[in-house]
């Protein structure tokens, strides 16, 4: 049996939240409710949602600007955008920051279940499909190419292209350096909706990925773990200073390099 879809809803009005959420269970969704956009942020590392129905006019951070902050950590979470009939200018603003849907209140529950399924089914994509919009990450002496799905040595050229659910995991991870990702979010993020995936699935998954990025995979340096939640990617020095070019250098700089090295 498919699980339900999860949904946070993101509304400081409290009458509104209840019947929104009380309205969407009753259509087999589940739902978790909050008054701020910051607790969803704090939360949706831990409990990763199909979609957010996020207010726009929220005490403390907006909603969009929440919206910004998810779209600037490379989160693709779907959003829709609650906001008042006159606001157009937060709307057109909402879409632009790359928010999914925005729907005007007052508006009825049934008009906001057939935006939330239009959205699930624009955003069903397959897990492991190339993103070609994220930049090349080296991993230590290994370049990983999003857009190739694949591992490059620095030194021997080797090359290996990932498999679907390691290819998804690992960019996953370092789309979010230095950021506690939960088993949960890694089990979303590299596999399809109705599998039946382990906490253990996504361990192997790191323990194949550290074996092959990691100078000693018994003591990861890149792919950590976070003992009680999940796995985090720690960035190495700056890689491309290393890679950088020798420039020409004067007399007094080319001795002091000598004395330095």
């Amino acid at each position: 049996m498919t699980k339900p879809y999860h949904l946070y809803v993101v509304e400081d009005d409290a009458a509104l939240r209840e019947m929104l959420c009380g309205y969407l269970e009753k259509q087999g969704m589940a739902v978790t409710a909050m008054a701020h956009a910051e607790d969803m942020l704090r939360r949706i590392h831990r409990l990763r949602p199909d979609l957010i129905v996020l207010d726009v006019t929220l005490p403390g951070m907006s909603g969009l600007q929440a919206c910004q902050k998810l779209r600037a950590d490379g989160d693709a979470v779907p959003v829709i955008l609650l906001t008042a009939r006159t606001e157009e200018v937060d709307r057109v603003l909402g879409l632009e920051i790359g928010a999914d849907d925005y729907l005007g209140k007052p508006f009825s529950a049934r008009e906001l279940l057939a935006r939330i399924h239009a959205v699930l089914r624009r955003s069903a994509l397959l897990p492991g499909a190339p993103q070609p919009h994220l930049p090349d990450v080296w991993i230590g002496e290994h370049r990983f190419s999003p857009a190739t799905r694949s591992l490059e040595h620095r030194d021997t050229g080797a090359l290996r292209v990932l498999g679907g659910v390691e290819y998804a995991l690992l960019a996953e991870l370092v789309s979010h350096p230095g950021v506690a990702i939960s088993r949960e979010r890694l089990a979303a993020a590299s596999h399809a909706r109705g599998d039946e995936v382990l906490p253990r699935t996504v361990d192997v998954t790191v323990m194949r990925l550290r074996r092959l990025v990691e100078p000693d995979p018994a003591v990861p340096r890149f792919l950590q773990t976070i003992r009680g939640h999940g796995y985090m990617f720690v960035p190495g020095p700056a890689e491309a200073a290393r890679r950088a070019p020798a420039r020409s250098v004067g007399p007094a700089a080319h001795d002091a390099a000598l004395a330095a090295g």
